[in-house]
């Protein structure tokens, strides 16, 4: 089996508690090559804690550099663009973390660069390869026969849940110009789909979707197909909260996200028919290898019946990288790629176009 050599742009809280550790564990296919972080402490400690790793000392080196077969791209999300241009033009490998840009406009102008690219450009939408999803697209229902589906996400943000399972570096080596300069280009990004004078929890409800709401809503997508339409959306608890109604014609999809600092976790995907009720259930990603399961009551003349299918304690971040590991030994696309990621950028657009038609509980 080839061993991808990687280099990681970026080494925060997801790169340090995910995608590292995976990488060591799937030695058989990937190496890490090198990194680079705008702190020098967070280079320091992944060299320590990997053997052979480089640190590289700027993004275009790594990027550029022969020995890197595949650029994995972790940083803020304002970056996502430039690194991923720069990754192509060198012709590499990329993983890009979602979400894939902050707007339409820059995947568009990424897409082009792709026509006559070699290489294999994966999205990392890690819900979608997680055992439990991928059990619950052989077991969809016939999609005449959906009547209701409803997504859920509860969440308290990482650094909460990660502060009392693992030791993550937050490092204060970073340059306050460099943090200031990267806050006023992503509020930049996100203002230019809410509007320029759009208030502020208008642009927390943007910001959400990107983060916390895409992983759902791209897996919606996967099992449903694309909506004809956003029936209604609306923020609450400052955009914190989040409702949209999906028109999917016969019946509807209902998407909640809620953040709060309870410290708990629950995201549940359910689909419904008159018979058959089926749901996908994760835990929290913070923490490697907690099992999903997927859940199938049906409505039989005999009674009630219910099936399990798990726990499953292969993560999906595991499935994830097997996934963007076979594509680059087969030369297959992905079906997380950046067209996928552009029809997701454009519904978060409707989204906020509703929003800004209905009231918000600031």
């Amino acid at each position: 089996m080839p061993i991808v050599r990687v280099g990681l742009l970026g080494l925060g809280e997801v790169a340090q508690s995910i995608h590292l550790p995976v990488l060591s564990d799937l030695r058989t296919r990937f190496a890490i090559a090198g990194v680079f972080d705008a702190s020098q402490s967070l280079m320091d400690l992944a060299v320590s804690r990997h053997a052979g790793v480089r640190a590289f000392s700027s993004a275009e080196a790594l990027i550029n550099d022969p020995e890197i077969d595949a650029v994995f791209i972790l940083t803020a999300d304002e970056t996502h663009s430039r690194f991923a241009r720069q990754a192509i033009a060198a012709n590499k490998h990329v993983l890009l973390e979602k979400p894939a840009c902050l707007t339409v406009r820059e995947i568009d102008e990424l897409l082009p660069l792709l026509t006559n690219y070699s290489k294999i450009f994966f999205v990392a939408y890690m819900r979608r390869y997680a055992p439990a999803f991928l059990t619950a697209k052989a077991e969809m229902p016939d999609p005449a026969e959906i009547t209701h589906v409803r997504i859920f996400d509860l969440i308290t943000v990482g650094r909460s849940i990660m502060r009392h399972s693992q030791e993550i570096l937050y490092p204060t080596d970073v340059d306050p110009a460099l943090l200031s300069e990267g806050a006023a280009r992503k509020d930049a990004l996100l203002r230019e789909v809410v509007g320029k004078e759009a208030p502020a929890d208008l642009v927390r409800a943007y910001h959400g979707l990107l983060s916390l709401s895409s992983h759902h809503l791209s897996a919606m997508r996967e099992l449903l197909g694309e909506p004809r339409g956003v029936l209604a959306a609306h923020r609450t608890n400052g955009g914190a909260n989040t409702s949209v109604t999906f028109d999917y014609g016969h019946y509807a999809a209902y998407y909640d996200a809620v953040m709060d600092e309870v410290g708990l976790f629950d995201a549940m995907i359910e689909v419904r028919t008159n018979t058959k009720r089926m749901r996908v259930v994760y835990d929290t990603p913070y923490i490697r290898s907690l099992p999903t399961r997927l859940e199938i009551t049906e409505g039989t003349p005999d009674g009630v019946r219910s099936r399990t299918f798990g726990p499953f304690y292969e993560d999906a971040f595991t499935n994830e990288l097997k996934a963007f590991h076979a594509h680059i030994v087969d030369g297959t696309r992905p079906k997380t790629d950046l067209a996928d990621s552009r029809k997701d950028l454009a519904l978060y657009a409707a989204i906020v176009e509703r929003m800004k038609q209905g009231q918000s509980t600031r």
